[in-house]
């Protein structure tokens, strides 16, 4: 029982390593980045409802501004240079494991399920359902009406997230904007990945 439990709670850490937050971003090299000083946000965003906005969209709204403040752009809601329009979406995952099993008693225990011995002994297996969210960041230029930036997280939903947005929101923001390539009337440099 205890190997089982050891087992089961390696499995959980190391799915946990996996499952962390995947974060893609990648911008428009021919973009003149030092060009933008101001940016606002799509209306109606991707996260707003039947032409109305939503709790999520301030949530989102409040992080990004943020981020955008602490690079040097300025919130401006007429003719900003930059749009700023976020998305996510949810979905099931599951996820089926299965190690060899011997029997975890006496001499043979020593094996642990890292493989079995004869045919006749038996496999454990262990299924996991979890949601799984992405969230989008689009920054275009707004004179243009191009995409110049574009991020993306994807990570396991818990019932915390769910339970607490806000602070989820601003965790994946922050996440994201790791890999935003520039300050405001800067030249755009590609973020090293860590």
């Amino acid at each position: 029982m205890f190997r089982k439990t050891l087992l089961l709670a390696c499995m959980g850490l190391l799915t946990a390593c996996v499952s962390g937050p995947k974060t893609h971003a990648d911008f428009d090299r021919s973009a003149n980045f030092a060009t933008y000083h101001t940016y606002g946000f799509v209306s109606p965003m991707g996260t707003d409802r039947a032409g109305n906005g939503t709790i999520l969209s301030g949530h989102f709204k409040s992080a990004i501004s943020r981020e955008m403040e602490a690079r040097g752009y300025r919130l401006a809601t007429a003719t900003p240079d930059l749009l700023v329009n976020v998305n996510v979406s949810t979905r099931q995952q599951t996820d089926v494991t299965s190690t060899g099993s011997s029997m975890g008693m006496g001499y043979y225990g020593y094996r642990g399920g890292m493989y079995g011995g004869w045919p006749a002994y038996s496999n454990d297996v262990y299924t996991t359902h979890y949601k799984v969210g992405t969230a989008n960041i689009d920054v275009v230029d707004a004179a243009r009406k191009q995409l110049v930036w574009e991020g993306v997280v994807e990570a396991r939903v818990t019932d915390k997230m769910i339970n607490s947005p806000g602070p989820a929101i601003d965790g994946v923001v922050t996440e994201i904007f790791l890999k935003y390539p520039a300050h405001a009337g800067a030249a755009a440099v590609a973020p090293v990945d860590k």
